[in-house]
């Protein structure tokens, strides 16, 4: 008679296969889909003669789509697992980068990534957190924060690989190569994923997550906590994007030199990393509200250092710092607190109904930020705001995660 030692090496096999396949696949979706566009836009403005608003808003139109389509997307998976759903998501990624290839109008420029906006809700990290919670249940979290790590090198290995296929195939070439890439490596890696008939792993008795209601999508949006989560962390998806866009030049408009911005602006993606690897290493038996109040924090603290000491290089890198942070570690956090609040068996649904508002606050953040700066608003009073906003992220994170803020208090349906 077998035991549950003997169960638990195949298991541990099928666990370091996943994270493998999964760790490939998404270096590979995030640098091709989201990444890509910062190297082949300017190329793809000169050939058109667009501007740069209509290149990068057709690119922010895709993370709407991305946002729109979260929630059906994280129901498929915990209907079908990752299979079926990333791998159609690898098909949809290689048919809006043919699409983005064949671009000769703005058509189909709009429709190459409205394709791709589909192919981001059913490859990237939401879709990747609900497959692993789906096939390892208990074990989902410490696989989730590993995974996050490798996905954290996703820029750093696609902008030097864009740049070097852009200068040798051009950038149409270089949209084929990355279709061709979705197609013959990421769907034969999905296809090795845990399909409709894997059944969920069994939650351990210990785990926080363990005496949550398993609560389905309906039930849990009639809770307070998931709208003040949503709200959470839009804000942060929010001011992390606008800044992710415009930190160089709001550091320039406060007197910083140009090699100087451009260096405290490359520390946020090693930061990135670092916050994962101290979560992975020391905090990953902490509940992960308890965390995610730590990253939250991080960010007004911050920006707050920024604001009243602007002028100072210490001050501006560890606002850097922090930022980075607070964002790598946000992104374990986004995958683990649905599944300790509401439960496992319907995370895909309340996970991608959840992430909808953060993609559309993920677009909309550079969009609002660049309108402000085009109104003269100065760079002190743009980070007033964003520091305002942070303590609001800040504070809707506290209240949903509070003791008395439980699913045990969510009316059943009726």
């Amino acid at each position: 008679m077998s035991g549950p030692l003997d169960m638990a090496a195949p298991d541990a096999r099928r666990q370091r296969a996943t994270l493998a396949i999964l760790a490939v696949t998404q270096i590979a979706s995030w640098g091709s889909l989201y990444y890509s566009i910062t190297i082949l836009g300017p190329a793809l403005a000169r050939e058109f003669h667009w501007s740069g608003a209509l290149v990068y808003g057709a690119y922010s139109w895709s993370l709407i789509v991305s946002g729109l389509a979260a929630t059906p997307a994280g129901a498929l998976l915990d209907r079908l697992g990752g299979r079926a759903v990333m791998g159609a998501g690898s098909l949809a990624a290689a048919a809006g980068m043919l699409l983005l290839a064949g671009t000769n109008s703005l058509s189909i420029y709009v429709l190459a990534w409205t394709v791709l906006g589909l192919a981001m809700a059913l490859t990237l990290y939401e879709a990747a957190f609900a497959t692993l919670n789906r096939d390892f249940g208990a074990d989902s979290r410490r696989l989730i924060s590993t995974l996050t790590l490798f996905g954290g090198f996703a820029s750093t290995v696609f902008w030097p690989l864009t740049l070097r296929l852009d200068e040798w195939l051009g950038w149409r070439g270089t949209c084929l190569a990355y279709a061709a890439m979705h197609v013959l490596l990421c769907l034969p890696l999905h296809l090795c994923l845990g399909g409709r008939g894997t059944p969920p792993a069994p939650a351990r008795t210990n785990d926080a997550a363990a005496g949550a209601a398993d609560l389905e999508l309906r039930q849990a949006v009639r809770h307070p906590a998931f709208w003040k989560l949503a709200l959470a962390f839009a804000v942060n998806a929010l001011i992390f994007s606008a800044l992710a866009v415009h930190l160089i030049p709001l550091l320039r408009q406060l007197g910083y030199g140009a090699t100087l911005a451009v260096a405290l602006a490359a520390l946020i993606g090693p930061a990135q990393v670092a916050g994962r690897i101290a979560e992975r290493l020391w905090f990953q038996d902490a509940p992960p509200q308890h965390i995610g109040r730590l990253a939250f924090g991080a960010l007004p603290a911050g920006l707050l250092a920024m604001l009243l000491l602007a002028r100072q290089h210490w001050a501006a890198g560890l606002f850097c710092l922090l930022l980075g942070a607070s964002n790598g570690v946000l992104t374990i956090v986004r995958g683990t607190v649905p599944q300790a609040l509401f439960g496992r068996r319907h995370y895909g649904a309340i996970a991608g109904a959840m992430a909808g508002p953060s993609l559309l606050a993920r677009a909309a953040g550079p969009l609002l930020t660049a309108l402000l700066l085009g109104a003269g608003t100065p760079p002190l009073v743009l980070l007033g705001l964003f520091l305002g906003l942070s303590l609001l992220s800040l504070a809707g994170f506290v209240a949903a995660t509070l003791p008395a803020a439980t699913v045990a208090r969510v009316p059943g349906p009726g």
